[in-house]
C-alpha cells in the first residue's frame, strides 16, 4: 500500500518508507508529537507545521524526492474536514461538531470492509482522515469521490493531489481509530493502475506547467519576506525606493530562479502595481495606461539585473537562507526564530520552589542557571552516561541578556543554594589566614598547611597558585567542586594569572571533562599539586560580548560544553524592572531537604530511565539535523544531550532518586532551550566555520585560498581562514593581486568581495 514519512534535505521535501507497525507506532507516539498536538489544540495554530507529516497516496522520486507521481500506490488518503453550516449560531455549531465527530468514525468502521479501510485517525483539529485501498481502474480524484459518497461525508476539495501530505496525531486511544497492517505494504500499484492522472500529465507540453514556487522547500514568499526583514526594517518597497529595492531583490534572487525571466517575473511582486482604487469615466483610460507603465517599469527591472554579471549566490541570500533555516531549527526546538521554548507547564518540585519567586519571563533563566550551585553540592558522584562514559555534575552556565534587562534575577536563589558552603568557607577561611599569619613566606621552619582546609567559593581575582590550591584541596577533601559566580563573563579571565581567552577557554574544556589540572614546581614555597578539575560557574554577558569573547572558541568544543540561557523580552515589553518575590526563612527551609540529599549522595548513581530518554533525544537530534540540514544543530546537540542529562540526574538525586515525568519534561525542555540559544548567538558562526572545515579537507596537495572562500565574502571571514590555515600576515596585499588579476571586485554597496566570472570559467572549484 503506502505509508511514507516526510522529512527534508537540503530543503527538499523527502520521503523514506515506513516498513511495519512498530515503527509507524513509535513515530507517532513520540514525546515532542504528543506535546505539538496538545499545543494545536490548545490553540497554537503555528504548532500544527512542525507535526509529523505522512503521505499515503503515491511513490517517491528515484531520488527520495517529494516531486509528484506518475506510478501511484496501492492507497489513498484521504481528508475530512467538517465543516459546520454558516448559518448556525456557536452553540448549535458545536452541538453539530460534536455530533459529526461521534457520526463519522461510526460510519467508516461499519463500512470498513466495502471501503478496503486500512487507517483512520482524528486530525489535528476538526476532522478525520482516513486511509483505503486505491480503486486502479479510478484517478485519484474519482477514488476520493467514489469513498465520499460511499461514506456520505465530503472529503476536503483542497486535498485531492496525489502528493497530498497528512500531519499526524498520536497513537493514542481516541486518536488513531484503525490500522491495518496491509497498510505498511510500500510496493507499486500493478499494471491495472490508473493511467488518467499520466495521461493527463503527458499532454501538458512542458512549458504549460507552472515553476513551482519554492526553493529547496522554501516558499519564495519567504525567502522575499526575510529579505526584506533584513534589509529593510520589514518594509516592502514603494514609491521613491521600488526601483532601486526591486534591482536589488532581482540580483540576490536571480540566481535560484535559474536566471530565468518569466521565473522571476512570476515570483517578483510588482511594487508598481495600482493599489486598487476603482477609477471611472474620462479616469479609466489614464488608469489603464498608468498601470500598463507601472507593469513595463516592473519588468524592465528584473531585466536589467539580469543582465548583470553573474557572480553566484549573493551575501545577502545567503543570510536570508541562513535565517530561514535558523527559524526552522528554532521551530523544531519548541520555539520560534526570537522566542525560546517555554518552559513546561508542570515543573520538578526543586525547580518549581526556585522559579518561585520571579516573573514568568525569567522563570526558563533561572531554571538554567541554578545546576551549578546544585551541582557543587555533590561530590564524590559519578553518573554513567548510555555510553557508559562517566560524569559528574560538571554545569558552566553562561546567560545572555540586554543591558539592564534583569540577568541579576538569578542571584538570590543561587545564594540560598550556596549557603551552607559560603557557612562552611567561613571558618576555612580564618584557618587559613592564622596559618598564613603564624608561617610567613621568610619564617625558617614553617608549620605545614592543614590538609582538611577546603575553600569552594571563590572570588574572581585568583592568581594560578591559589587556583590550582583550591582545585587540589576540593579534590583531597570528598572530590568537591568549586565554584566561581561573575557578574560579567570578562571576570573570568582573572580566574588565573595569565587573564587570556586562551586561558579560559582550555580551563572550561578541562572542566567539562575532568581533566587533569594543576601546576608542578620545585620551590620548597611553591604550590604544586595536580587533581581533576571539577569547577562550576555562572555568568552573564550581553550578545555582543558574548559573541566577542567566544569568536575563537565556537569550533574548538568550548561553546558546546557551557550550558547557555538568555532572556528574551517580549515585543510589547515595557522595559521595567522585574519585581522579585521575597526569599526568607520559609524559602530555605523549603529548600534544605533538597540540598541535604545531594550532600549525603555518593558513589556511582545510575538511572534507566534517565539513559533511556537520553538515548531518545539523541535519535531525534540526529533526525532533526539531517531534516533542517543543520551541522551546527548536530555537533552541539552531542553535548546539550549529555548537560540535560546530567540536570536529569541531578534532580533526580535531589528528589530522593525517584524519576517522574516532570523530570523528564525538564529535561527535553533544558537540551532544546539550550541548543535555541546556542543556535541564536553562535549558529551562524558555526555553521560558516564547518562549512569552511569541510572544504579545507576535501582539498588535496596544495591549497588554493580563494576557491576555499565562498563567492562572496567579507574582509574578516577572508583573514579568520587565513588564520586558520596558518598564513602569515594580513594578507592585504593577496587581495591586491586577486583584484589585479581580476579574480575578485569588490562590491562596495554589500561591502563585499565578489568571485568574478572570468575565474569561476577559468579555474572553476578544482584548484
Amino acid at each position: 500500500m503506502s505509508a511514507y514519512v516526510i522529512y527534508y534535505q537540503n530543503r527538499a521535501k523527502m520521503m523514506r518508507p515506513v516498513t511495519g507497525r512498530e515503527q509507524y507506532l513509535a513515530l507517532r507516539d513520540s514525546e515532542q508529537q504528543k506535546r505539538l498536538l496538545a499545543a494545536v489544540r490548545g490553540g497554537d495554530t503555528k504548532a500544527k507545521t512542525r507535526l509529523l507529516q505522512m503521505n499515503y497516496s503515491c511513490l517517491p522520486g528515484a531520488d527520495g524526492a517529494l516531486k509528484g507521481c506518475r506510478t501511484p500506490s496501492r492507497s489513498v488518503g484521504m481528508d475530512i474536514d467538517l465543516k459546520a453550516p454558516d448559518n448556525l449560531s456557536p452553540e448549535e455549531r458545536q452541538a453539530w461538531f460534536d455530533q459529526e465527530m461521534a457520526r463519522v468514525p461510526e460510519r467508516v468502521l461499519s463500512l470498513k470492509d466495502e471501503l478496503g479501510l486500512l487507517l483512520l485517525e482524528r486530525s489535528a483539529t476538526k476532522g478525520y482522515h482516513l486511509v483505503f485501498r486505491r480503486r486502479t481502474e479510478l484517478s485519484q480524484e474519482e477514488n476520493l469521490r467514489w469513498a465520499s459518497s460511499l461514506l456520505g461525508v465530503a472529503f476536503d476539495d483542497g486535498a485531492k493531489d496525489i502528493t497530498r501530505v497528512f500531519f499526524t496525531t498520536t497513537a493514542g486511544k481516541g486518536e488513531l481509530l484503525f490500522l491495518d497492517d496491509e497498510l505498511f505494504d510500500n510496493a507499486p500499484v500493478e499494471s491495472g493502475a490508473p493511467k488518467r492522472e499520466a495521461e493527463a500529465e503527458n499532454s501538458l507540453p512542458p512549458t504549460a506547467v507552472p515553476a513551482p514556487l519554492d526553493y529547496q522547500g522554501i516558499a519564495y514568499s519567504d525567502i522575499i519576506d526575510k529579505y526584506w526583514e533584513l534589509f529593510n526594517g520589514g518594509k516592502t518597497p514603494s514609491e521613491g525606493d521600488r526601483n532601486a529595492l526591486t534591482f536589488e531583490l532581482a540580483l540576490a534572487l536571480r540566481c535560484i530562479c535559474d536566471y530565468s525571466l518569466e521565473r522571476l517575473l512570476q515570483v517578483i511582486p510588482n511594487y508598481w502595481a495600482a493599489s486598487g482604487d476603482e477609477s471611472s469615466g474620462d479616469e479609466e483610460n489614464t488608469s489603464a495606461t498608468s498601470a500598463a507603465k507601472d507593469t513595463e517599469d516592473w519588468r524592465r527591472t528584473i531585466e536589467n539585473a539580469l543582465h548583470e554579471p553573474r557572480r553566484g549566490m549573493p551575501y545577502r541570500l545567503r543570510q536570508v537562507l541562513q535565517a530561514l533555516k535558523s527559524s526552522a531549527v528554532a521551530t523544531a526546538l519548541g520555539g520560534t526564530a526570537t522566542t525560546p521554548p517555554p518552559l513546561p507547564a508542570k515543573l520538578p518540585p526543586l525547580i518549581a520552589l526556585l522559579t518561585s519567586n520571579v516573573p514568568p519571563l525569567y522563570k526558563p533563566a533561572v531554571a538554567s542557571a541554578v545546576f551549578p550551585a546544585l551541582g557543587a553540592h555533590l561530590h564524590g558522584v559519578k553518573f554513567r552516561y548510555w555510553d557508559n562514559v562517566e560524569h559528574e555534575a560538571t554545569f558552566m552556565n553562561i546567560l545572555i541578556g540586554g543591558q539592564s534587562i534583569g540577568k541579576g534575577s538569578i542571584r538570590k536563589p543561587i545564594e540560598y543554594i550556596m549557603d551552607d558552603i559560603r557557612q562552611r568557607d567561613i571558618p576555612n577561611r580564618r584557618r587559613e589566614a592564622e596559618w598564613k599569619q603564624k608561617n610567613p613566606p621568610a619564617k625558617q621552619k614553617r608549620e605545614p598547611r592543614p590538609d582538611d582546609i577546603c575553600i569552594q567559593m571563590l572570588i574572581d581575582n585568583l592568581t594560578d597558585a591559589v587556583f590550582n590550591l583550591r582545585v587540589v584541596d576540593a579534590h583531597n577533601n570528598g572530590q568537591r567542586f568549586i565554584y566561581t559566580q561573575v557578574d560579567e563573563i570578562e571576570a573570568l579571565k582573572k580566574i588565573t594569572s595569565r587573564g587570556t581567552l586562551d586561558e579560559v577557554g582550555l580551563l572550561i574544556r578541562k572542566a567539562f571533562d575532568n581533566s587533569l589540572a594543576g601546576q608542578e614546581r620545585v620551590g620548597v614555597d611553591a604550590v604544586s599539586g595536580i587533581a581533576p578539575l571539577r569547577w562550576n560557574f555562572n555568568a552573564s554577558t550581553t550578545p555582543p560580548n558574548a559573541r566577542r569573547f567566544f569568536a575563537k572558541m565556537i569550533n574548538d568544543g568550548t561553546v558546546s560544553r557551557l550550558d547557555i540561557a538568555t532572556i528574551v523580552p517580549p515585543a510589547d515589553s515595557n522595559d521595567s524592572a522585574p519585581v522579585l518575590g521575597i526569599y526568607d526563612h520559609r524559602f530555605a527551609t523549603a529548600l534544605k531537604p533538597y540540598i541535604d540529599r545531594l550532600e549525603a549522595a555518593s558513589g556511582l548513581i545510575e538511572c534507566s530511565q534517565a539513559r533511556k530518554l537520553s538515548l531518545q533525544l539523541r535519535e531525534e537530534n540526529s533526525v532533526a539535523a539531517r531534516l533542517y540540514d543543520s551541522e551546527a544543530y548536530r555537533v552541539l546537540s552531542y553535548r546539550a544531550n549529555v548537560i540535560a542529562w546530567l540536570k536529569g540526574m541531578v534532580l533526580y538525586v535531589a528528589q530522593g532518586c525517584r524519576w517522574d515525568r516532570t523530570i523528564a519534561d525538564f529535561v527535553r525542555w533544558s537540551q532544546q532551550y539550550n541548543l535555541w540559544c546556542k543556535m541564536l548567538y553562535f549558529g551562524r558562526q558555526l555553521e560558516r566555520e564547518l562549512s569552511e572545515e569541510t572544504a579545507i579537507q576535501r582539498q588535496s596537495g596544495p591549497q588554493n585560498l580563494l576557491d576555499l572562500l565562498p563567492d562572496e565574502f567579507g574582509g574578516e571571514q577572508y583573514r579568520q581562514l587565513r588564520q586558520r590555515l596558518g598564513r602569515p600576515g594580513d594578507g592585504d596585499s593577496t587581495l591586491r593581486s586577486w583584484a589585479n588579476r581580476r579574480y575578485i571586485v569588490f562590491d562596495r554597496m554589500m561591502g563585499r568581495y565578489c568571485k568574478t566570472d572570468e575565474y569561476k570559467h577559468k579555474y572553476g572549484h578544482a584548484l
